[in-house]
């Protein structure tokens, strides 16, 4: 092409082309890198945890991957077949990783329908559970091995770069560089505007297609300098073709992996724009109603057949002490369940804030609804069709604030929030957090927090109460229950009385709404807990917004309960 068009010219469009496709190939490595860290916390558990070592591995990776670029003597041919390496670990990761932890997931089971032993002799411990670590943790390998190819993309395509101007270039790294930078930011605006709210397969399969689109352009652009191109050619083929089946088909065959990890089988598994969520269904006798258990990013938020546990030692405790119609806030609770409840102490407005829209909209009713779906929202009494209840959607940090700014106050409020699993909870668990909300409520008014397991999690348990404290409230007190899904489990009750809500709740003869399981007595036991229990409350600090010290805490008790360390 150099003999036929002025060499400037000539140049010109290599450049364009190859600095374009290195923005592309950028792009696809972020999503990569997120895709991975995203469904790693999906399995793992420990989002946090896992999306920060996923990003550190792969940069690892990626470095020693641009030290073995050197090992490749010819850049075109090098760099032709590391576009089909990576587009083919990009198309079927999702699916491997999948695969891996869904079989050693199942194995146990197999292996005892096979040799027909009892239920209480199900295989266990040893080369099985070393087995499921391994799968469990197959996302870092895979994270390891496309960081390394993707290290090897900016030396090769620098080299082929000098190749086509016959000449060492003096600014190639910096524009090499500039091209991977700004195509990098543009794979985060791809991820978080529409990868996010995709299937994750999907999302694999458009990020992979995306990477063999350019491997292509390249192979077909410079095929006379490219060795074992029809070959080539051909793999790009089959790549493609398997693009386009695990595209067609991947989502459910991950489903169908996914449904071995919980107890029952998936009726709903997708991602909204910030958290994937997943209901499974088990059916129990002829005559009983499915039981539905309702997880956001793997972890159990309610099951149907003991959420009532949960909701109403939330919510009983602060509404039973507010007056007659009171106005409420509640922040999270996109279920509804925690709304239900608090419709049932005639409250002259409820307003809700939650982060997710299509959380709130799966849990409002609506004409022609999945027969699940129906279970549910009958489940919080289609609590969000109350014309009592306003919803705001935004984060309840800025949301607060800007309630406080329009001087609005409530007589109660209900903190009905997942578990400071992640930084971005942890604010929400914070003495600024807290102080907003002291703001914001009555000179009667009472706050009521889900805290976390007191037995899982004791020291997040107290720091909690211990925080709710140092903002100003009268009264705190902690109390807690069993509920058969989580185990035992805690919550905290502020108020601005020097008369603790526990008193108060003792000089009343019975609840003043009815519940067809908690009772009166029972609310005010829960509030005993084990000789000692609060001895090492002064060793426990308080989370001061920034430090992160509740999910620190939350973190390190998580990784004592799964055998990661010892306390």
């Amino acid at each position: 092409m150099l003999s036929t068009a002025p060499r400037s010219y000539a140049l010109l469009i290599h450049d364009v082309l190859l600095i374009s496709i290195m923005g592309v190939l950028a792009a696809c490595g972020l999503i990569y890198e997120y895709l991975l860290s995203h469904y790693a916390g999906r399995i793992i558990g420990a989002v946090e945890t896992a999306i920060y070592t996923m990003i550190g591995l792969m940069i690892v990776s990626m470095g020693l991957g641009a030290f073995a670029a050197k090992l490749i003597k010819d850049p075109f041919t090098g760099f032709a077949w590391l576009e089909s390496l990576i587009a083919i670990c990009g198309v079927s990761c999702i699916l491997l990783i999948a695969t891996f932890v869904g079989f050693s997931a199942v194995l146990p089971q197999v292996i005892a329908q096979t040799f027909a032993l009892p239920p209480d002799l199900v295989p266990s411990g040893g080369v099985l559970d070393l087995l499921h670590e391994i799968a469990t943790l197959s996302p870092y390998f895979f994270g390891v091995l496309i960081g390394f190819l993707i290290g090897m993309e900016i030396p090769l395509i620098a080299r082929v770069r000098e190749r086509v101007y016959g000449e060492h270039l003096e600014h190639n790294v910096g524009t090499i560089y500039g091209a991977d930078y700004i195509g990098a930011g543009v794979g985060a605006a791809l991820w978080v505007g529409i990868m996010l709210s995709l299937e994750i397969t999907e999302a694999a399969v458009l990020t992979a297609i995306a990477n063999l689109v350019a491997g292509m352009i390249f192979l077909t652009w410079y095929w006379q300098k490219i060795a074992w191109r029809k070959l080539l050619l051909g793999t790009h083929g089959l790549i493609f073709a398997l693009a386009l089946a695990v595209y067609q088909f991947g989502s459910d065959w991950t489903l169908k992996m996914t449904n071995l990890l919980y107890e029952d089988p998936v009726v709903l598994s997708k991602s909204s724009h910030y958290q994937h969520l997943t209901i499974t269904e088990r059916y129990l006798t002829a005559d009983r109603d499915p039981v539905y258990s309702f997880y956001i990013n793997g972890r159990l938020q309610f099951s149907s057949n003991d959420e009532h546990i949960y909701h109403s030692m939330l919510v009983y405790p602060a509404m039973s002490v507010t007056g007659e119609n009171p106005t409420v806030l509640i922040i999270g609770g996109g279920d509804g369940l925690a709304l239900r409840d608090v419709l049932k102490f005639d409250p002259s407005a409820v307003t809700l804030i939650d982060l997710d829209s299509e959380l709130v909209e799966f849990f409002t009713p609506e004409d022609d609804m999945v027969y699940y779906r129906e279970s549910l929202v009958g489940l919080n009494g289609a609590a969000f069709g109350d014309a009592r209840v306003e919803v705001l959607i935004g984060d309840a940090f800025i949301e607060v604030d800007n309630l406080r700014n329009n001087a609005k106050t409530f007589d109660a409020i209900i903190i009905d929030l997942p578990d400071p699993s992640h930084p971005d909870l942890d604010r929400l668990y914070s003495d600024y957090f807290y102080g907003r909300l002291h703001d914001l409520l009555s000179t009667n008014g009472v706050m009521a927090v889900q805290s976390t397991s007191p037995y899982h999690a004791k020291k997040a348990f107290l720091s909690i109460g211990k925080t709710i404290s140092a903002t100003g409230f009268a009264h705190v007190e902690q109390y807690r229950q069993n509920i058969p899904s989580f185990g035992e489990w805690g919550w905290t009750v502020a108020s601005k009385q020097k008369v603790g809500v526990r008193q108060r709740l003792q000089a009343m003869k019975s609840l003043p709404a009815d519940h067809f399981w908690l009772t009166r007595d029972l609310l005010i036991a829960s509030f005993e807990f084990p000789k000692g229990f609060f001895d090492e409350v002064e060793q426990v600090r308080v989370n001061a917004l920034g430090t992160n010290r509740v999910y620190q805490y939350h973190s390190e008790a998580w990784k004592v309960e799964m055998g990661l360390y010892r306390d």
